[in-house]
């Protein structure tokens, strides 16, 4: 298939102008034309023509009244947000964020907190589903990021159908499981418009680093016996997953991103992985503990023990910043559903977990056109099923 040139800009929507939100709006400047020689950090610079800088913020929604009202340029600076500043002097971006919709956007704990930390909801009228629909139409999007926090189920769906009925393409990036659910991913296939999900991984981060340890014990013949994964935190994420009730779904998506590289899966008693407790002042950074305990060679006892230290926001942008240009991709191919191996390397919880080598080959065979990219011919795995439906 010859090679696609980015003739458009990618017009990309966010639901939650947070960390992870200024973090992929300071790349897509960050990472000018000029850099392209010297571009550290990027898995791609150019994804079926679209270079970072193709992709411009054409709505946003937030319902904080700090962000509301103000140019999304502005608004990822504004607080609770703590991430990085590593572009400075942005211009206007000509995009004025939105009130969204709250419903479980915001956990009631948070109100315990001082007003830096927290969420301050905006006196302005919740935007009605109607309204969110017509604010996407109007802006063209192609893509709608979800970037609600974690718990936030109802939003998540919100912004969901938000999309469907908009005509957007979705990549989620939160544990609400949309693409994982078959029933979700029909609606997209029916519709005609391609989804990424569900749960970013982070492009070095706790669980990416996590699976491939668990891949190496395996493929040195180590049996594992036990582990765990503590993670800590200072952003809002990490206070708003000081509430346990909302940390159902995103305690399966990590956990499952492991167990599903072990040859045989561990009781539960035996794994333990998610979000560990918010330290105000590591702000955005995350320190995750990793222990792994296991047997190798005469069934001899051994454990290994990391440390890993990331800035946690520039962590996803870095994958979200190719999950968003594969999906215009499939949109430019007119493919529909999940785009699977997208889906299988840049998140947690896909609708099919693959081994992060398979995953990462089928995702370059999706970007260079390759027709076969959904059928690993070298995958001991069960026959995949279809990413996308060609319309």
């Amino acid at each position: 298939m010859p090679k696609e040139i980015g003739l458009k800009n990618v017009k990309v929507a966010i639901a939650g102008v947070g960390n992870c939100a200024s973090a992929l709006v300071q790349g897509i400047h960050f990472y000018t034309p000029e850099k392209r020689e010297s571009a550290i950090g990027l898995m791609h610079w150019e994804i079926g023509g679209y270079a970072p800088h193709h992709l411009k913020i054409v709505a946003a929604f937030d319902i904080d009244r700090r962000k509301v009202g103000r140019d999304v340029h502005e608004a990822i600076f504004a607080a609770p947000n703590c991430t990085t500043v590593f572009c400075n002097g942005l211009p206007s971006g000509g995009t004025v964020v939105r009130m969204g919709k709250v419903l479980d956007g915001v956990s009631e704990h948070m109100a315990q907190y001082p007003d830096e930390n927290t969420f301050m909801v905006a006196d302005a009228p919740e935007a009605s589903k109607d309204d969110i629909v017509q604010a996407l139409k109007e802006s063209g999007a192609d893509v709608l990021i979800n970037y609600m926090p974690v718990g936030s189920e109802q939003a998540t769906r919100l912004y969901a159908e938000c999309a469907l009925d908009a005509g957007v393409a979705f990549v989620n990036c939160m544990p609400a499981f949309i693409a994982s659910d078959p029933e979700w991913a029909k609606r997209f296939a029916a519709a005609g418009l391609p989804i990424i999900g569900d749960d970013i991984k982070s492009q070095l981060g706790a669980t990416i680093t996590h699976r491939m340890l668990t891949s190496l014990f395996a493929r040195r013949g180590i049996k594992i016996d036990r582990t765990y994964q503590l993670n800590t935190g200072g952003n809002t994420d990490f206070l708003n997953m000081l509430n346990r009730t909302r940390l159902a779904s995103k305690k399966e998506s990590k956990t499952e991103a492991v167990q599903s590289i072990l040859p045989e899966r561990l009781n539960d008693q035996n794994i333990h992985i998610g979000p560990s407790d918010y330290v105000p002042w590591q702000k955005d950074n995350k320190v995750a503990f990793i222990r792994m305990e296991g047997r190798m060679f005469g069934d001899v006892p051994m454990h290994l023990e990391m440390r890993l230290s990331v800035e946690d926001s520039p962590n996803s942008a870095g994958v979200v910043i190719d999950a968003v240009r594969c999906c215009k991709l499939a949109r430019d191919r007119n493919l529909a559903g999940i785009v699977e191996g997208p889906s299988a390397f840049f998140m947690k919880h896909p609708p099919k977990q693959y081994g992060d080598e398979i995953a990462w080959r089928m995702t370059e065979a999706f970007i260079a056109g390759d027709q076969a990219a959904n059928t690993p011919a070298d995958s001991d795995d069960a026959e995949p099923e279809t990413f996308a439906a060609r319309l």
